[in-house]
């Protein structure tokens, strides 16, 4: 027969673990965020789940739920204060090249950051520290001409050209790091696609050396000059 007193304790132990399983953990956000952005950083989007993140912070996902309602906010989390590790560049006040000075710093922001690019593709979740870029672009094509319809317009086909340019370099990248893959293209187009292909026929021996050459700063200029061009037009 068990003494009283140690009944009581055995009882008082049994409780406090009952009490303790009921509680959520106690968890630091910042240690969750660090976890979401280690896996975005080395295995994508679709390697991130709450589940995931659970299981390496050492809890249950009810339990993470706690703290982060659902992978979009988790998402939302891993962006913010991402801009702002890239310090911004001087401005020129000339409208024009104030418009393209953003739109080059923002594709080479990006480009420091590929996961940051696949989360943007989701959709509606960005760092609202970087919409200071947003805002600087609307503003200068309205500075110079655009009505403020034209100037969004504009701004996402910008943002189309910064966004298409980088995940394609995305792309090349990683068929690079599969050295015996077979490259189909240029290599598909031969003199016998010379008269349906005339001008890629005659341009695919130097197609390579011409891409290498490509930047997006003179491209992003002719874009905005051909946006801005709407300004003039009646």
């Amino acid at each position: 027969m068990r003494h009283p007193h140690t009944a009581g304790a055995t009882m008082s132990h049994v409780e406090a673990e009952k009490k303790k399983r009921g509680r959520p953990s106690r968890i630091d956000v910042d240690t969750i965020v660090g976890i979401a952005r280690r896996i975005l950083q080395e295995e994508g989007v679709a390697a991130l789940s709450m589940r995931r993140v659970a299981k390496e912070v050492g809890t249950t996902p009810m339990a993470l739920y706690h703290h982060v309602r659902d992978k979009d906010e988790l998402l939302m989390l891993t962006l913010s204060g991402m801009a702002a590790t890239v310090p911004r560049p001087e401005l020129p006040d000339d409208p024009r090249e104030r418009l393209l000075t953003v739109s080059v710093h923002m594709h080479g922001t990006l480009a420091r950051m590929p996961w940051v690019v696949e989360v943007l593709s989701l959709g509606d979740l960005t760092d609202k520290g970087a919409l200071w870029m947003v805002e600087e672009i609307i503003a200068s094509c309205v500075a110079c001409g655009l009505t403020p319809a034209q100037s969004v317009a504009a701004y996402r086909t910008i943002w189309h050209c910064v966004y298409g340019d980088l995940v394609f370099r995305q792309a090349m990248a990683r068929r690079a790091e599969e050295p015996d893959r077979r490259r189909h293209f240029p290599d598909m187009i031969t003199e016998a696609d010379a008269e349906e292909l005339p001008h890629m026929a005659a341009l695919a021996d130097r197609w390579l050396e011409l891409t290498a050459d490509y930047d997006v700063s003179t491209q992003l200029g002719a874009v905005i000059d051909g946006l801005l061009g709407q300004a003039r037009r009646p």
